[in-house]
């Protein structure tokens, strides 16, 4: 077997191959979060939230040991239900519409809109429900 070189046609394709594919992640990258900062400005802007807040607040309730969260660290409960893409989803708890006051009322008193339900009352504050809420809004 001889050794030949390698043309320099297929240096250049291999090059350029590799520098499309860097491109493309980058610009993914980019993309994705940009979403995500979207997703969370409006969230805090249709909540009258702060999302990062909401994180704190979600974690020091412990939410995350009933309700499986995505971004909240240790979220994995099967008690209630899953939490990933509430935004998505069209009632909350079975009943209400799936809209910032309704998402916003069910935090702070769940019992009175579902008594003897699953959920209980945890004393969650106006402004700390705005902020879950932000937070679970901005997970899309």
């Amino acid at each position: 077997m001889r050794n030949r070189p390698v043309p320099s046609s297929l240096i250049w394709l291999a090059a350029l191959i590799l520098l499309s594919i860097a491109t493309a992640v980058i610009a993914g990258g980019v993309i994705y979060f940009q979403t995500a900062q979207t997703a969370q400005s409006q969230a805090d802007t249709i909540t009258r939230g702060d999302w990062k807040r909401g994180r704190l607040s979600i974690a020091r309730y412990g939410c995350g040991s009933c309700h499986v969260i995505a971004g909240i660290t240790g979220a994995n409960g099967k008690v209630g239900p899953d939490l990933t893409h509430i935004a998505q989803r069209s009632e909350i708890a079975g009943k209400l519409p799936n809209d910032p006051d309704a998402m916003i009322r069910w935090l702070i008193h769940p019992q009175a809109i579902e008594p003897k339900g699953g959920m209980p009352d945890q004393g969650v504050s106006d402004t700390e429900a705005r902020n879950m809420a932000a937070f679970l809004y901005s997970r899309r």
